[in-house]
């Protein structure tokens, strides 16, 4: 089990940027990725790195926007948003899972171990 300390949410203003920081401890996963859940709303996959390849998907709201890395020394993954909308703010967390069997996933039920969340919140 991994466990996952993020960082780096806050508040901004549209248009601007942020970035979030993820590091896991335990074991180095397969797969990280990053959720968000806005209020009244179910959590959504928002990207995903295979930590292998440094391979990445997107969810499409979010593509040309915001941008996932990992530093593999650190076992730390990225989320760098820029470009932010106010349809961005959500509590957002950080996933990991040691196995690729499912390829680059942004289905939650894929990911054994979950960060704390971090709030961001977009606005003006």
């Amino acid at each position: 089990q991994a466990l996952l300390v993020e960082s780096g949410g806050g508040s901004v203003q549209p248009g601007g940027s942020l970035r979030l920081s993820c590091t896991a401890s335990g074991y180095r996963p397969a797969l990280m990725a990053w959720f968000r859940q806005a209020p009244g709303k179910e959590r959504e996959g928002v990207a995903v790195i295979w930590t292998a390849r440094s391979h990445t998907y997107y969810r499409d709201s979010v593509k040309g926007r915001f941008t996932i890395s990992l530093d593999n020394a650190k076992n730390t993954v990225y989320l760098q948003m820029n470009a932010v909308k106010p349809e961005d703010t959500a509590v957002y967390f950080c996933a990991a899972t040691p196995k690729y069997e499912y390829g680059l996933s942004l289905e939650s039920s894929v990911y054994t171990d979950w960060g704390q969340g971090t709030q961001v919140t977009v606005s003006s």
